[in-house]
């Protein structure tokens, strides 16, 4: 029942940290660039980056609990590697116009003087009733009361209404 822990295979290392730094690295950028430019925005959901972040952690660390890297210290590497890159990329993104137009989807059109934009609507898979649901939501009962109908970056719908 109470066998000797073993440290050196708790702590100790089993994977080189270069390679889990690079590994890190890679998962982070390959699902960052799939969700931000192939998975589409849900309507009143989480923001991307946030999302990634939760994914990829809980699974390194879950990983490392569950002894997959077969030590903690693995695990502590990579999380640190991920919220290293999030980390990163908000600090860029606030200093940076360049770098916030690639980390965030800019806000779409989806309605403008009363007209629908239906293009827009199809880029992010938005039916007419969904986003009469989202617009009754903000007390909108007519396309009249409209000036202008974002989807923001994080999947909010934001109304204008006409004075």
């Amino acid at each position: 029942m109470f066998e000797a822990v073993d440290w050196n295979a708790m702590f100790g290392l089993s994977v080189p940290p270069l390679e889990l730094i690079v590994r890190g690295t890679a998962m982070y950028w390959f699902l960052f660039l799939l969700f931000r430019f192939v998975i589409r925005r849900d309507v009143g959901a989480v923001g991307i980056a946030d999302i990634l972040i939760f994914v990829i952690v809980a699974d390194a660390a879950q990983n490392a609990m569950a002894g997959e890297y077969t030590s903690v210290t693995d695990g502590m590497i990579l999380v640190s590697t991920l919220i290293g890159w999030n980390f990163l990329m908000d600090i860029l993104s606030y200093h940076s116009a360049l770098v916030r137009r690639f980390v965030e989807s800019p806000p779409l059109l989806l309605v403008s003087e009363g007209r629908l934009h239906y293009r827009n609507m199809r880029k992010e898979f938005i039916s007419e009733d969904e986003l009469w649901t989202k617009l009754r939501q903000q007390g909108v009962d007519s396309l009249d009361k409209v000036k202008l109908v974002f989807m923001e970056p994080d999947g909010q719908i934001s109304v204008i209404k006409k004075e």
